[in-house]
């Protein structure tokens, strides 16, 4: 019987054997060749954090409480992209042929069986590790809504698969500067291979990671900002006089964790954007809005490639923005080289899984190889 990796419970990662259902006439049956698993949102499910209990209900547009008649969370299966070959077809399946090489949203497993309409021919020119990488630059492209322009200065902060998506976007759409931000230093250098022009340690200096992102925007010899006091309604108010451009125009959280959404907000300069593309499991703690976020009349954006319909509809969709990342991979223009990492052979994927959880600094986007 064929296998799949499921969690029986949280962060209890296990093989489990599974039957084939019956073929239906528009389905095909897949043999999977290669997958790899989210390690963001799919990773607070997996965790079982307090998001899971409040589940977006789109009825209120509101996270409501999970009903007490919903089935149990777990066992649940894991994983988020696979590529493999056609071994089967039903009897009016036209998309597909037997032999043909595809690739979709489908779980860690040895086989698939879905509709033809979900499954989507691989191009000739994208390996099986650039493909599962179709959904990080998916989720990357959302920050479209950060509208980052010709010649701003822009942070990234984490550098998993879409962290270095946003990075290589950021460029793509006009930023002078990138500075990427993440403790793990083969993501730093990573990022940097990948259009970064500097990659800093949130955790160096003191942890103080806005404050060194502004510093870096300090142009040559300029000395960090005076103050000088000035009369306001009969007392006096200490009034910075230059900081209105000090920091990133465009600062992009990526890591789902909060110190660095509270950093993020430090490093963007008066007036500028944050934008928000992590989804968050657990309390706001390190979270001070009542410092930067407050003073410099900030926008704060939140940018989800699947909260559908897009700011910019209809002119893009879903869709859309799913061609144009596959289009980008297929011709180079989102490089990929480097994000699948490590890859492991799929009798290895429970102690593989248990470790992007345990141990981050391992990896940066898991790759599962079938025989």
């Amino acid at each position: 019987m064929p296998r799949e990796l499921i969690a029986v419970a949280p962060r209890t990662p296990a093989l489990r054997e599974y039957d084939e259902p019956e073929l239906d006439a528009t389905q095909v049956r897949i043999l999977t060749e290669f997958a790899s698993p989210k390690h963001g949102t799919e990773l607070v499910g997996y965790r079982d954090e307090p998001a899971v209990v409040r589940p977006y209900d789109p009825s209120w547009g509101a996270a409501m409480a999970r009903p007490e008649d919903a089935p149990p969370r777990f066992p649940m299966r894991l994983g988020n992209m696979a590529v493999g070959v056609v071994k089967e077809v039903g009897a009016n399946v036209t998309r597909h042929r037997v032999g043909d090489r595809v690739f979709g949203h489908w779980s860690i497993r040895e086989t698939h069986t879905a509709d033809e309409s979900r499954v989507d021919p691989l191009p000739a020119t994208v390996s099986a590790e650039a493909a599962v990488c179709l959904d990080p630059a998916v989720m990357a492209l959302a920050a479209r809504d950060a509208e980052i322009k010709l010649g701003d200065r822009v942070a990234v902060f984490g550098l998993g698969a879409i962290g270095l998506m946003a990075v290589q976007l950021s460029r793509l759409a006009g930023a002078d500067h990138v500075v990427a931000a993440d403790p793990l230093p083969a993501r730093r250098a990573l990022a940097v291979a990948l259009g970064a022009d500097v990659a800093i340690d949130p955790m160096a200096d003191g942890g103080d990671a806005g404050l060194a992102i502004r510093r870096l925007s300090l142009r040559g010899d300029s000395p960090e900002p005076a103050r000088e006091r000035r009369p306001i309604l009969g007392g006096y108010w200490d009034e910075p006089t230059q900081t209105s451009d000090l920091g990133v125009d465009v600062a992009v959280e990526t890591s789902g964790s909060i110190s660095a959404l509270h950093h993020a907000i430090r490093a963007t300069r008066f007036g500028g954007t944050v934008c928000v593309i992590s989804y968050y499991g657990g309390e706001a703690r390190n979270l001070y809005l009542g410092d930067e976020f407050h003073m410099n009349r900030l926008r704060l954006v939140s940018a989800r490639a699947q909260s559908l319909p897009l700011r910019d509809h209809p002119g893009w969709t879903y869709a859309r923005l799913v061609e144009t990342a596959l289009r980008w991979i297929a011709a180079g223009r989102l490089r990929t080289d480097g994000i699948i990492n490590p890859v492991v052979a799929f009798d290895q994927s429970v102690d593989a899984y248990r470790a992007i959880d345990e141990h981050p600094e391992r990896s940066i986007k898991l790759g599962v190889r079938f025989p």
